[in-house]
């Protein structure tokens, strides 16, 4: 019992306020509190699934923060009193630039804080975590240099950067069969065949891994592809064929990503999690078998987001989609302000870089929707990723905004306006006519199953009615409190 609760059991025991037939407010509250936390307790064991552990703890597993740091300081002692120093300014530059990162992540690895996974190791979530600090700070510095600066600046990584690049066009000739090429009349269809195709379902079914719900995964894959519909007439790259949109993308890349995910999410919650230590398994096979399982999770949790149950979980929804597709977009805003191509290894860094911290990500949003009262805050992991959302935007906005600020035709800003009336309109009547509605149908329905005092049965006279000193003076128990 609470502190608050205590004193309003007491005040309510001094001050004869409680009826003898009826339960004290601290037992009401007390026992909602139990059915509220039963409830809450039976969620979770309905979505997280059992783990047996047998407590081994190997030296992979200790901290190792004085080992680290050890190295570390060899490491500067050496550069220190043995490495002469060149008398390059840039060089030097880029390499305490370097050192200072490195020293950060070695700090971060040892000392950070633990984050919701920790298989393969906890260490490596604590890497990206810091690698997460890094890049915002980054895009920081890039957002308050100038353009020209900032995309000369990338030179510094690449000296092939800094160089405006033309956008391929994919929706030149969108005939699936073209008669007029006797040699090949599919090469439209080969010619898309690049090594975004691949990337393409690997991706989705890393976010399926991610999100771990069907109808999401569906709805974002779609937005995305009427994304590239309404502003195609901003990025050249956007304009496809229409079997490039709905064939090879929602139908082929990305519906068999989903799906190959939706088959893993299924196999991982029905997984039996049993970890033993390595040296207390008897045979080979089973080493193996276990030094394989340490990159699979050590537990599993079944997202269930239901945005219709409440008001806060469809605003929640509605945001983690929409952050999605604001990254999705960041994607090819970014590489076009900043004139970098395609196939350059720093757009396929940042991919990676989502996939890594992602998961992490939306399993700290899940935890803050599904748990408020276990996680009070939102973790750290996703709100990084926020932030690192918004600063790219704001980056291309300010990079690039005649591109950002060309006027979408008028039939899609109707179709978008539409769909936008219709998704206010809904959660006006869902959230709140519908259970005004529902909440007069069930006050009405109980007023007509309570009798009135003119329909009730007349009975036995002392039970029906109470005697006169009862009727003046209340119960004896009341009397007593009253004369304590």
């Amino acid at each position: 019992m609470t502190k608050p609760e205590s004193k309003r059991s007491s005040a309510a025991a001094i001050n004869g306020a409680v009826e003898p037939g009826c339960p004290s407010q601290s037992a009401q509250t007390k026992a909602g509190v139990m059915k509220q936390s039963s409830r809450e307790s039976l969620h979770r064991k309905n979505t997280e699934c059992e783990v047996y552990d047998d407590g081994t703890n190997t030296f992979f597993w200790r901290a190792h923060t004085l080992t680290v740091l050890f190295i570390l300081t060899c490491a500067l002692v050496y550069v220190t009193l043995l490495e002469e120093t060149p008398q390059d300014t840039a060089y030097n530059t880029k390499r305490g630039i370097v050192a200072s990162i490195l020293v950060f992540l070695c700090f971060g690895v040892t000392q950070a804080k633990d984050g919701p996974f920790t298989r393969p190791h906890p260490a490596y979530w604590r890497f990206w975590l810091c690698v997460t600090v890094v890049y915002e700070l980054f895009l920081i510095f890039i957002l308050f240099q100038t353009v020209h600066d900032g995309r000369q600046f990338m030179k510094y990584i690449d000296p092939k950067l800094g160089v405006p690049l033309p956008e391929r066009d994919y929706g030149g000739n969108c005939l699936m069969y073209d008669p007029g090429n006797t040699t090949d009349p599919f090469h439209n269809i080969w010619d898309k065949m690049d090594g975004f195709v691949p990337a393409h379902f690997l991706g989705w079914y890393i976010k399926t891994l991610m999100i771990r719900d069907w109808w999401m995964c569906m709805i974002i894959s779609v937005m995305f592809e009427f994304l590239e519909y309404s502003l195609e007439h901003q990025l050249p790259n956007f304009s496809e064929c229409w079997w490039d949109h709905w064939i090879m993308d929602v139908l082929v890349c990305n519906g068999l990503g989903i799906y190959c995910g939706m088959k893993t999410l299924a196999w991982l919650s029905m997984k039996p999690y049993q970890w033993q230590g390595l040296w207390n398994i008897p045979t080979y096979k089973g080493k193996i078998k276990r030094i394989a399982f340490q990159f699979t999770p050590y537990s599993w949790v079944k997202f269930e987001w239901k945005p219709a149950s409440t008001v806060r979980r469809w605003l929640a929804v509605l945001g983690i989609i929409f952050m999605f597709l604001l990254a999705e977009l960041n994607t090819f805003y970014l590489k076009f302000v900043l004139w970098m191509p395609p196939e350059h290894y720093l757009v396929l860094l940042r991919l990676v870089f989502f996939v890594n911290v992602g998961g992490v990500a939306m399993r700290e949003i899940y935890d803050f929707m599904d748990h408020p009262k276990f996680h009070k805050k939102l973790g750290q992991q996703a709100w990084l990723v926020a932030a690192i959302t918004v600063t790219e935007f704001l980056i291309v906005v300010k990079y690039d905004p005649n591109t950002i600020m060309l006027p979408i035709p008028f039939f899609i800003m109707q179709c978008w306006f539409l769909g936008l009336i219709l998704i206010i309109i809904w959660t006006v009547w869902r959230f709140f006519i519908r259970d005004i509605t529902l909440r007069y149908k069930e006050t009405r329905r109980r007023k007509q199953e309570i009798p009135t005092d003119r329909d009730r049965p007349l009975g036995n006279s002392s039970a029906a009615t109470p005697s006169g000193r009862s009727k003046l003076n209340g119960s004896s128990e009341t009397v007593r409190h009253r004369k304590s």
